[in-house]
């Protein structure tokens, strides 16, 4: 009986010694905002991290849209702004203008019995001096994207935008994509949108889009 209490008293001294224990290490844990002690491997003192920023669109804005451009065109522009596949900086309106004219050819009159061969066509009853569109929309996507379906992507929200107003604008129906020319335009009626990759851009149109500016 003697040992059994003395064991019983070295027990009761041990749970009280670890109860002041849990007691004291709870006093010197910081508290966190919730009142729920904060553990020991997390830093009560905030790490402030610079933040980062994509510098792809970083202070890229959008030419102005002419001010006598359709209603059609602003609208598109406002929705393509919001795509993150386009360089804002060289997404365009502009008039169409028709590219210089090659050298005529040399008039000749046509041979034998039903004149082939003739290059004087005379004079046509049609004006298409500034060429079948009279506005063009050139949305370029990042460099390093087109081969990663972001001409797709801005084609099908260029038609969406195009074919979801009130009242809808005719388009033509989605033609087949043509691998590895990073180019593709969707035809409005009297205007053209011509979405393109960088490389395309500068192989098609170096020398038309900067007289369009």
């Amino acid at each position: 009986m003697l040992r059994c209490a003395q064991r019983f008293q070295q027990c009761t001294r041990l749970a009280s010694q670890c109860r002041r224990q849990v007691l004291a290490r709870a006093l010197s844990t910081p508290v966190g905002a919730q009142g729920a002690p904060t553990p020991w491997f997390v830093d009560p003192k905030p790490v402030e991290r610079p933040a980062v920023h994509s510098p792809l669109n970083k202070g890229a804005s959008a030419p102005p849209v002419p001010h006598d451009a359709p209603v059609v065109l602003k609208d598109l522009q406002l929705d393509l702004l919001k795509s993150p596949h386009i360089d804002l900086s060289k997404l365009v309106v502009c008039r169409a203008v028709a590219p210089p004219p090659g050298e005529p050819l040399p008039e000749r009159m046509g041979q034998g019995k039903r004149k082939r061969g003739s290059t004087v066509a005379g004079e046509s009853a049609f004006d298409f001096s500034s060429g079948i569109w009279s506005w063009y929309v050139f949305a370029q996507v990042k460099e390093g994207t087109e081969g990663r379906g972001a001409v797709e992507s801005v084609v099908r929200q260029v038609r969406k935008s195009l074919l979801t107003r009130t009242p809808p604008v005719p388009l033509p129906p989605k033609s087949r994509p043509q691998m590895g020319t990073g180019w593709a335009l969707v035809d409005g009626g009297n205007f053209a949108v011509h979405i393109l990759s960088m490389e395309a851009r500068e192989k098609y149109f170096s020398g038309l889009i900067p007289q369009l500016q």
